[in-house]
């Protein structure tokens, strides 16, 4: 009999197309020949709609038929040893998931929101409740869906293959959220691969548990005019970026992370009032490895189960919207790890993944690289943008490590990397990406940025695509984190001599919409914290970091800095412990968090320090050049009527009294803040009266000038008041 090879292969579980041959068969006399698969059954009857009981003998290898009188919806009555008849749904009685249209732009690679028909959800098909099940995995001789509702037996569910579009789908009646669950395939020459995670999964079980769990789409979230507001060039953007991981912990409780509600009830007011615009998480994807921060995601599209279920992170935007700051989420686009579980290898081929490893492998991370020529897989990520922003809230992504996605060169020595069709280094298929989804994302999801980790000199990253940019919103500035900081690492005797490490982030400040980040790159790794890194006793590393604080927020670009450096972290990050939140009970530790909170406060309130952040004409040069005496002077501009913003930073511990600085307006200029205040833990020189009267001095090349009292190793605001 034909089908007797057909019932074995379905009972050895290596049968690609199982509807050709289980559920409903209608017969050339008008009956319906029903067939089920049901391993070491004993006995099964189908329940017909017009109430007949018809029983299903065994055909062998696990495959039972019976005949129906005519075609009709039925269910299923089966008995195993030892246990009662038990009565459920036919899942291949059921048709087709994924419409016509649907194959088609997935298949093509053009479908906006592919998470809407892949991975698990949850849904009523034909009347009937359960979940549709959808993977794509082109090369897979077969795929079943396994889970704790059938014993994780691949044989039990293999899938329908949709082959105009590779994705192979089945409903299953009856089950549910909450349920875990995986594929199982066999790889083009039938061979057994490892169970993989679902790649569009929305929650995942806990490491070092691996499997997916099947959960709601979550609703789409209303964007708000005041979060597009927020994140826009002319208004104040400073981020508090944060491993929630490690932000604080419970010691009570054995070391225990806090949840996304213990998140919002501690972070978002804590961030709030110290006047920080917006949070940038460090990943949250589901990740296995701790020790990766997220870095290194298998499930791109599950929240990580480290702090909750899904809608806790909705909850946690929520709370964060409602109290005035944007969420902007580390996005991993750029790679992904090894594990069996996850996309390596997926379908037995090289699908998510460069097949050579001159282009696939990174030798930085030991982790794969996506395949952006293949235009499945530049859907899968930027449906992914897509879904963080709009079914979560997410106001913004941050783009990790561009750098190494616009090079085939990156971190490969010569020989090791495969040149571009016209023999150059740049990775055209990862730019044409990049591309693609700041477009989509500015098109879709206009309320919303994306900011690129990115460290080289590449040409126009915040510059839209249609002036021949990568669409970014935001360029990380790490050329002035890696100067400044080497200067502020200088005993202040040596700086003289290097003053344009401050000075030459001015050439190219305005060539891209910058953020001036001091990250959590810079505090690992035997990096030190930033206040290790500065010189001196502890008074003048105090000073120092005071100093460089109001540098960053004096200078032009938009601000970021990472978590315990608000309070001076004296110890290296360690990502498995919490922040020393007891320094705070050091007056110089809680001097520096007032100073932050005062300098966020500050750079809010005057239009001078950011509504031209990003523009030349928001910047003028007081003193950079002073024959050694390691003092800046630079004056901000709004551009339009609001008051300018004399910034000057004494770069020495010297105190400068009687200093005469040039000014672009005669009248008034009054401090607005001072590093050197005793409310911050300084010395308290200050100019007599925190006021200073232009006259008529030319200095600077002005005509007018200003006396002040420039205290040490400090920065001053002053502002003009007429």
């Amino acid at each position: 009999m034909p089908l007797a090879d057909d019932f074995r292969r379905l009972g050895e579980g290596r049968h690609g197309d199982p509807f050709a041959v289980l559920g409903p068969h209608a017969g050339a006399d008008g009956h319906v020949q029903v067939r089920a698969l049901l391993p070491l059954a004993e006995s099964v009857q189908a329940l017909g709609a017009d109430g007949r009981v018809v029983e299903m003998p065994s055909q062998g290898h696990g495959v039972f038929a019976g005949t129906l009188a005519k075609p009709q919806a039925y269910r299923l009555r089966a008995r195993w040893p030892g246990g009662p008849a038990i009565e459920f749904e036919d899942p291949y009685r059921f048709g087709p998931l994924l419409g016509e249209m649907d194959a088609w732009l997935l298949a093509e690679g053009t479908h906006l929101r592919p998470f809407e028909l892949l991975g698990a959800t949850p849904r009523l098909h034909e009347g009937v409740q359960g979940t549709g099940f959808a993977v794509w995995a082109p090369n897979a001789s077969r795929v079943s869906v396994v889970g704790d509702f059938n014993h994780w037996d691949g044989r039990r569910h293999p899938m329908r293959l949709r082959r105009e579009c590779g994705v192979w789908e089945l409903f299953l009646p009856g089950v549910g959220a909450g349920a875990r669950y995986k594929y199982e395939l066999l790889d083009a020459q039938g061979r057994l691969l490892p169970a993989k995670a679902d790649p569009y999964a929305r929650a995942a079980e806990l490491r070092p548990a691996t499997a997916s769990i099947v959960a709601p789409l979550p609703d789409p979230v209303v964007p708000s005019p005041q979060r597009r507001l927020a994140n826009a060039r002319q208004s104040p953007v400073s981020i508090y970026e944060v491993h929630l991981g490690s932000w604080r912990r419970v010691p009570e409780q054995g070391d225990r992370r806090l949840d996304w509600d213990e998140l919002a009830d501690a972070l978002v007011p804590y961030a709030a009032d110290l006047g920080f615009t917006h949070l940038e998480l460090l990943p949250v994807s589901e990740h296995p490895f701790d020790g990766s921060w997220g870095y290194q995601p298998i499930g791109l599209y599950a929240p990580t189960s480290r702090f909750g279920d899904p809608d806790g992170l909705r909850r946690f935007v929520q709370r964060a919207h409602a109290a005035g700051l944007g969420v902007i989420l580390d996005w991993v686009p750029a790679h992904f790890p090894t594990d069996a579980h996850g996309l390596a290898r997926f379908d037995g081929s090289h699908l998510y993944e460069y097949a050579d490893p001159r282009e696939g492998f990174h030798p930085d991370w030991q982790t794969l690289i996506y395949n952006y020529g293949r235009t499945e897989v530049r859907n899968f990520l930027v449906g992914n943008a897509l879904y963080w922003i709009e079914r979560y809230g997410i106001d913004g992504l941050r783009v990790d490590a561009v750098a190494s996605m616009l090079y085939r060169d990156y971190s490969r020595p010569a020989g090791e990397w495969v040149p571009n069709v016209h023999g150059g280094r740049e990775n055209l298929e990862a730019i044409a990406f990049l591309r693609r989804a700041n477009e989509v994302i500015g098109a879709e999801c206009p309320q919303a940025i994306t900011l690129a980790e990115e460290s080289t000199s590449f040409p126009a990253v915040s510059q839209p695509t249609w002036a021949g940019g990568l669409g970014f919103h935001y360029k990380w500035n790490m050329g002035w984190m890696h100067d400044t900081l080497q200067h502020l690492r200088r005993d202040p005797i040596h700086r003289r001599w290097h003053q344009g490490e401050i000075s030459f982030g001015l050439v190219y400040a305005f060539s891209e919409n910058f953020v001036l980040p001091l990250s959590h790159d810079e505090v690992v790794h035997g990096k030190g914290s930033l206040l290790g890194k500065m010189p001196g006793d502890r008074w003048q590393r105090f000073a120092n970091l005071r100093l460089y604080y109001g540098l960053q927020f004096g200078h032009p670009g938009k601000k970021l800095l990472f978590m315990g450096g608000e309070f001076a972290q004296e110890a290296e990050w360690n990502h498995d412990r919490s922040l020393d939140w007891h320094l705070l009970a050091d007056p110089l530790h809680a001097g520096v968090q007032r100073l932050v909170r005062d300098l966020n406060h500050l750079y809010r309130a005057e239009p001078a320090l950011h509504r031209l952040d990003t523009e030349a004409a928001g910047f003028e040069w007081i003193r950079h050049d002073d024959g050694g005496e390691c003092i800046v002077a630079f004056v901000r501009h709004d551009g339009d009527a609001a008051a300018p913003v004399l910034v000057v930073c004494n770069f020495t511990p010297t105190v400068h009294r009687g200093l005469r600085l040039g000014v672009p307006r005669s009248g008034a200029w009054v401090e607005r803040l001072n590093t050197d205040s005793a409310h911050y833990g300084g010395s308290n020189v200050g100019t007599p009266l925190g006021r200073a009267m232009a006259e008529p001095v030319p200095v600077d090349g002005r005509a007018a000038s200003i006396l002040i009292d420039l205290p040490p190793l400090a920065t001053v605001f002053l502002a003009w008041t007429g």
